[in-house]
């Protein structure tokens, strides 16, 4: 579906109940053969809301103002700098010079019919971060291939391997013809640096606007074409992104949480695979999540630091599109999260789409895998 109408919300409902997720709650990304699924019956029929059908296409609402108009100005405000956790707010996220490095192809994976693949690595924050890199077989055109950062779930940093999990999702994008990062963050598999999470730390958002600024080096990659998909605890990662790095063209999100902050409150995460961020060896502090904790009260509390670090709060920023898919039954991330943010984009008139699915647990498996693919497929393609 394109955004036909300025501000567009989809939401695909059906009468049938489906089969719920087979996968065990927790475990991120679908393997190939997981993934396997037919859309013949599905069903599936979709209600498309256009809050102004008489309105321009545009992906950012702006006002001109009227040259008649007298403006009083008023002094700055001084952003306020908080001395536990400033480092995740937006405010400094958007200040923090965020660079990139010259991506190296550790080694070839054996290529498909329709792409190369490779274990390659760049730097972020000087840790040295690897990951699975697909490049079509074609002629790449004029202006490079669209590329995309994908960026994993939560996955217990012991067990995270390359090559496994979400290996169908990447296929699927790779086979479209887009160069795919799908980045091990921080502290998983081989990437340096310590695993911290994505809601209590900025490390994993750093890594992923690192990887962008990455894939701008490469010769065969469009600079200004890249966009980002993220699962899960990436859909926190994904936003925080778009919020302060404006060369992120398009956004996916699946089965997403934490947004507002306020909704981790109400929500919660469902994931008995979740083992809290381990602290560094000698380090007698607590983990940064319980520094903040102590220094703010939890999300919920009202107090001024959640405002500095929500990013529903700080939409004002963001200057592209963004999808949205949730299954009903997602047993690990209340479909809540989806809801929240898709309300707040609309009420900052922000350009979205928002795919809600009767079926098809945390990992969107059948009978809706494919085509919640397609729609990604189609607005990267749209977008990037």
């Amino acid at each position: 579906m394109i955004v036909r109408k300025h501000f567009v919300l989809v939401s695909v409902l059906s009468f049938a109940f489906l089969a719920a997720c087979s996968l065990a709650g927790g475990r991120e990304g679908l393997s190939r053969s997981e993934a396997a699924t037919t859309l013949a019956g599905a069903g599936a029929s979709g209600i498309t809301i256009e809050s102004d059908p008489t309105s321009t296409p545009q992906s950012i609402h702006t006002q001109t103002p009227s040259p008649t108009v007298t403006v009083t100005l008023t002094p700055t405000a001084t952003p306020v700098v908080f001395n536990v956790g400033n480092e995740l707010t937006i405010d400094y996220l958007r200040k923090l010079e965020i660079g990139g490095s010259q991506i190296t192809f550790e080694r070839e994976l054996a290529p498909t019919f329709y792409y190369r693949q490779y274990i390659a690595s760049y730097i972020s924050e000087g840790n040295k971060i690897y990951g699975l890199l697909t490049v079509p077989i074609m002629a790449p055109p004029e202006t490079g291939f669209k590329a995309i950062v994908f960026n994993h779930g939560y996955i217990p940093p012991a067990s995270y391997r390359t090559t496994e999990r979400y290996t169908a999702y990447v296929d699927y994008l790779a086979r479209a013809g887009f160069v795919v990062f799908k980045i091990d963050l921080r502290g998983h598999g081989d990437s340096e640096g310590t695993a911290s999470g994505s809601y209590y730390s900025p490390g994993y958002t750093i890594d992923a606007v690192a990887a962008l600024k990455s894939l701008q080096t490469l010769d065969f990659v469009d600079p200004d074409g890249i966009g980002m998909w993220g699962h899960s605890m990436a859909g926190n990662l994904v936003l925080r992104a778009m919020l302060i790095e404006p060369k992120i063209k398009a956004g996916v999100i699946w089965a997403g949480a934490v947004y507002s902050y306020d909704d981790l409150a109400e929500y919660g995460i469902n994931d008995n695979s979740y083992r809290p961020p381990a602290t560094p060896e000698g380090d007698a502090q607590p983990r940064r999540s319980q520094q903040i904790f102590d220094a703010y009260g939890r999300p919920g509390s009202g107090h001024p630091y959640w405002q500095a670090v929500s990013l529903t709060a700080n939409l004002d920023l963001l200057q592209s599109p963004l999808q949205i898919h949730h299954a009903q039954d997602d047993p690990v991330v209340n479909i809540g999260y989806s809801q929240g943010l898709a309300a707040a984009l609309q009420a900052q008139g922000k350009a979205y789409e928002f795919y809600i699915y009767p079926s098809g647990g945390h990992n969107l498996v059948s009978p809706y895998f494919d085509q919640a693919m397609l729609r990604t497929v189609e607005f990267f393609r749209n977008n990037l």
